[in-house]
């Protein structure tokens, strides 16, 4: 059946229409959006190339069929892959996410904005390929800064009032629309064509989060946001061929959205969308934790300190309190065997257990090498997690957007060390001075597993110089991460 038939003048639902108006008109004036999504960026493509070194995130890279190379294609950061645009977005937003390391956003839908990078990047290193080849400027990494923004804004906005944990969807919808909007924008789609791709991200079937919980966690939630953001490449191109669009995809009676899967609610909305999101983005820069844990792991290792001035061992304690948010709880709040490094990163009890134990938290510290240590999960059914519901309301309020944890650790001796209290991790806005530097040296060790020192070098100092870097063509910067002795 053609797409192109006759039918009533139908008005898209409004939360699409404010979507495609937003990245189709409004202009990011924010010097501090434009600052934070540079730092963004490094961090998040940091947080990529640490994940090369993971043979189970490797084994998902490439081309969807071994051995295709794509003329122009996108070149996917720390390898020497040349894919084409969908599974370029694919590849990318897999090893972003793959460690949990890359940034947060908390609110009634957490997430993790910087998903959105494998399409964008994908995307915008393509087109400027083709357009190179075709004597035609190709873009500039500003564009992909831009583009970071509105899709954090997008995702972000849409998550501070509305819960799709709670109807048992995975927050990486919101990564499908604001990739699938943004990218649209990107490809220059007409305003009808990108309505279009933005409504078929709604229809889309949704993911469950039944990867991210007991007793079904597993490695999935590591490559979810990969396919959400290669999904939008996907919608997007399928919309340019003039596809038609579905307007009321979200509020049609029965067959909608909201009717049969968000249980007959609309969208709430506590902001127009701006630069808000990229400006008060939360960066995971100490911890590879799920960000619920960060201040609770923070105070751990505080308190291992504490315990080696005292002369204390983690064999010792008798006893864990954790005050925390009902956030906290719901998602990460874990007891029984954990099966997988995705179980464990998502259990607030293995991740403070480590650190009390260990003096540290790393990625490798998720692996069964190091969880077959008995002392862990002897540890962990010592620790208990009680709601504070003023952590609960400083975790929602706008001006505050805490995420507190308070460690009390008591012994086998009666001694009670006092109590740990960590309102926000490092990589909280009001943090972001402390903060910078551990991220830009996260992203130079980074380098560092991947790259020679002449490649380090180079890349380095380009990224360290804004200007310049903002002015250079996509394809040239993605240039300077191409790893020719790259191996699977």
């Amino acid at each position: 059946m053609s797409a192109n038939i006759t039918r009533e003048v139908q008005e898209y639902d409004k939360e699409i229409i404010d979507i495609v108006d937003y990245v189709e008109k409004f202009e990011i004036n924010s010097d501090t959006a434009y600052q934070t999504a540079w730092s963004c960026l490094l961090d998040t493509l940091g947080c990529g190339l640490e994940a090369l070194e993971y043979e189970e995130c490797r084994k998902l890279l490439g081309p969807t069929v071994a051995g295709i190379s794509v003329a122009n294609g996108v070149r996917v950061p720390g390898t020497n892959y040349e894919l084409d645009p969908i599974q370029g977005a694919f590849n990318i937003g897999a090893m972003i996410r793959w460690l949990d390391f890359n940034d947060t956003w908390l609110a009634a839908e957490w997430g993790h904005p910087s998903d959105n990078l494998g399409g964008i990047l994908a995307t915008a290193d393509w087109l400027s390929r083709i357009s190179v080849a075709n004597n035609k400027p190709p873009l500039k990494m500003r564009d992909v800064l831009t583009a970071m923004i509105k899709a954090h804004e997008i995702q972000g906005c849409i998550a501070l009032e509305n819960s799709f944990n709670k109807v048992g969807l995975d927050h990486v919808i919101l990564v499908k629309v604001a990739s699938t909007a943004v990218v649209a924008k990107m490809l220059g789609l007409t305003r009808e064509q990108i309505l279009s791709a933005v409504s078929h991200a709604w229809l889309d079937g949704q993911s469950l989060r039944t990867y991210r919980h007991f007793p079904n966690a597993g490695s999935r939630k590591s490559w979810a946001a990969g396919d959400a953001t290669s999904r939008a490449v996907r919608l997007s191109l399928i919309a340019k061929t003039g596809e038609m669009g579905y307007p009321t995809v979200l509020s049609a009676k029965t067959w909608g959205f909201y009717d049969s899967l968000f249980q007959k609610n609309k969208f709430k909305f506590q902001r127009p969308y701006g630069s808000y999101v990229m400006e008060n983005i939360l960066f995971k820069i100490s911890f590879p934790a799920e960000f619920h844990s960060q201040t609770a792991v923070e105070a751990a290792m505080t308190i291992h300190k504490q315990m080696k001035q005292a002369g204390k061992q983690a064999s010792n304690i008798k006893s864990i309190k954790i005050r925390t948010h009902e956030a906290c709880i719901r998602i990460i709040d874990k007891k029984g065997p954990l099966r997988n490094p995705a179980d464990r990163d998502h259990c607030i009890q293995y991740m403070v257990a480590v650190p009390l134990i260990f003096g540290r938290l790393t990625a490798r510290d998720y692996e069964d090498d190091i969880a077959a240590d008995p002392g862990i999960d002897i540890l962990r059914d010592k620790i208990v997690c009680i709601e504070d519901t003023k952590f609960t309301a400083d975790y929602h309020d706008p001006n505050k957007r805490s995420i507190a944890n308070a460690l009390t650790v008591e012994f086998d001796d009666g001694t009670v060390m006092d109590e740990v209290v960590v309102e926000y991790p490092v990589g909280h806005a009001r943090r972001r001075t402390e903060g910078i530097p551990l991220l830009l040296e996260k992203f130079k060790i980074n380098l560092a597993r991947i790259f020679n020192e002449g490649q380090q070098k180079k890349i380095w100092e380009t990224s360290m110089d804004y200007e310049k870097l903002i002015n250079l063509p996509v394809n040239e910067y993605l240039d300077l991460y191409v790893n020719p002795e790259y191996q699977r």
